[in-house]
């Protein structure tokens, strides 16, 4: 009788390890890399692109800043000043100004060009964070390389 007991307890804890161990398999699978992001505090839609980062399995870490003090961060760190958006993500060297979709910014890491990073200026309404994908305005979204110029990097159709 103590044999069946030892194998019931058994095939339990190995059920409740496999069980716990899954999801942490899916998330290292999934696992991108960390990204810093500079933002306004008061931002809703910073915020909202952050979540749609954060679950795609992005190590995301935020600080506050605004006005003049995150203006002067995206100068300094290549941004030029027609790309300017909302807020400004550091990843692995680069730097991503707006919301930028999460399949440009994995794109940019797999391709590594010599770049300052991504942009999308402005805030379209329809791009990550910004509204329903399903409504979406047109735009693109720019590679902006070390002497300040830019060209498409991906281009998304009005929806």
């Amino acid at each position: 009788m103590s044999h069946d007991t030892i194998s019931r307890r058994t095939l339990l804890i190995g059920c409740a390890a496999l069980a716990t161990a899954s999801p942490l398999t899916a998330l290292a699978q999934r696992a991108g890399p960390a990204i810093h992001v500079m933002k306004d505090p008061n931002c809703g839609c910073c915020s909202a692109w952050i979540g749609i980062l954060e679950n795609d399995g992005f190590g995301v870490t935020t600080e506050p800043s605004a006005g003049t003090l995150l203006m002067r961060y995206k100068l300094d760190n290549g941004i030029p000043q027609e790309m300017v958006s909302c807020h400004t993500g550091s990843v692995e060297g680069y730097m991503i100004e707006g919301h930028v979709p999460i399949a440009d910014i994995r794109r940019l890491l797999a391709e590594r060009p010599d770049a300052v990073g991504l942009a999308l200026p402005g805030m379209p309404y329809g791009s990550p964070g910004m509204g329903p994908e399903s409504e979406r305005e047109a735009y693109d979204v720019f590679l902006i390389r070390g002497d300040g110029s830019t060209e498409v990097f991906a281009s998304y159709a009005a929806a």
